[in-house]
C-alpha cells in the first residue's frame, strides 16, 4: 500500500501504491502513510510519490458509503476517517524533515490537500489538481485548510466552490507547486537531494521555526524567529558553515 526506499543521499522515497483504487485514502492507506512517515524520522528529506495515473483521488468514497449501514449512519466512522486524515496531514506539515510531493497525474480533494501539506511540490506537465467535493454534495472543508495556506484566498475559494480542475501551469502560477518537470519523480528526488546535502540540524530547526512563525502575529513571529536564529548560531554546523564561507571552502556538516 505504501512502498518505501532509502537512498544513499539520505532521501526517503515513500510511494502511494494502490493504483487500482486511484490511491484513495482509505483508513488502511492513511495508517500505512502515517507509519511510513514515522519510520522516516531519521531521513534528511522525504519524497512522496505515487504509482499509477492518479496521484491520489482523496478519500475512499466506497469505504465511506459502506459505513452508512452502521447503526449510527456512519457518524463514528466518518469522524474517525476525517480525524485520521487531519492527523496525517499535520504529520506531514510537522514532520522534522522537509517533504517533497512528486505529482504525476491527478490530485483531487484530500489528494490535493496532501500535495498542499507538503513543503515543496514538483508536478509533471499533465498533472491536475482540484477540490471537487461540491460536485457530489460534500464541500472540501478539510482540504481547504491546506489549500488556503498555499494559494491566494480567492483562488482557493474558486477551486472549492466550483470544483474546477487546475492544470500544472496554473498550479505553478498560484504557488501550489514549485516547479514543473517532465519526470516529476526524478526532479523531486533531485530537489530533495539538494536539501539533504545541507546541515540536517539547520534544516530541521528551520522548518519547525518557519511553520511556527507562520501561525503568529508579526511581532511574535519576529521574536520567535530571532530565538531560532540564536539557537541556530550556537549550533556546531553554523560555526562550521560560516567558517567555511569565510575560508572559501566546502563545509563539512556534523549535523549538530
Amino acid at each position: 500500500m505504501i512502498t518505501t526506499e532509502r537512498r544513499n543521499d539520505g532521501v526517503a522515497l515513500l510511494v502511494l501504491d494502490r493504483p487500482q483504487a486511484r490511491n484513495a485514502l482509505s483508513i488502511a492507506m492513511l495508517e500505512a502513510l502515517a507509519a511510513a512517515l514515522r519510520d522516516a524520522q531519521d531521513a534528511r528529506c522525504i519524497v512522496l510519490a505515487a504509482n499509477g495515473p492518479v496521484f491520489c483521488a482523496g478519500h475512499d468514497l466506497r469505504e465511506l458509503t459502506a459505513a452508512r449501514a452502521d447503526a449510527d449512519g456512519g457518524r463514528a466512522f466518518f469522524a474517525r476517517t476525517m480525524g485520521l486524515c487531519s492527523q496525517v496531514m499535520r504529520q506531514v506539515v510537522e514532520h522534522p524533515v522537509p517533504v517533497v510531493a512528486a505529482v504525476e497525474g491527478i490530485a483531487t480533494a484530500a489528494g490535493c490537500q496532501l500535495v498542499a501539506s507538503c513543503d515543496l511540490a514538483v508536478a509533471a506537465p499533465g498533472a491536475r489538481f482540484c477540490t471537487p467535493g461540491v460536485d457530489i454534495g460534500l464541500f472540501c472543508s478539510t482540504p481547504a485548510v491546506a489549500l488556503a495556506r498555499n494559494i491566494p484566498r480567492k483562488a482557493a475559494m474558486e477551486m472549492l466552490l466550483t470544483g474546477r480542475m487546475v492544470g500544472a501551469e496554473e498550479a505553478h502560477g498560484l504557488g501550489l507547486v514549485n516547479r514543473i518537470a517532465q519526470d516529476a519523480r526524478a526532479a523531486a528526488l533531485e530537489l530533495a537531494s539538494q536539501v539533504a546535502a545541507r546541515s540536517a540540524v539547520t534544516i530541521r530547526m528551520g522548518k519547525a521555526g518557519f511553520n511556527r512563525q507562520m501561525a503568529q502575529p508579526l511581532a511574535e513571529a519576529y521574536d520567535s524567529a530571532s530565538c531560532v536564529m540564536v539557537e541556530n548560531m550556537l549550533a556546531a554546523d553554523a560555526a562550521e558553515g560560516i567558517g567555511a564561507f569565510l575560508e572559501k571552502r566546502h563545509p563539512h556538516w556534523q549535523d549538530r
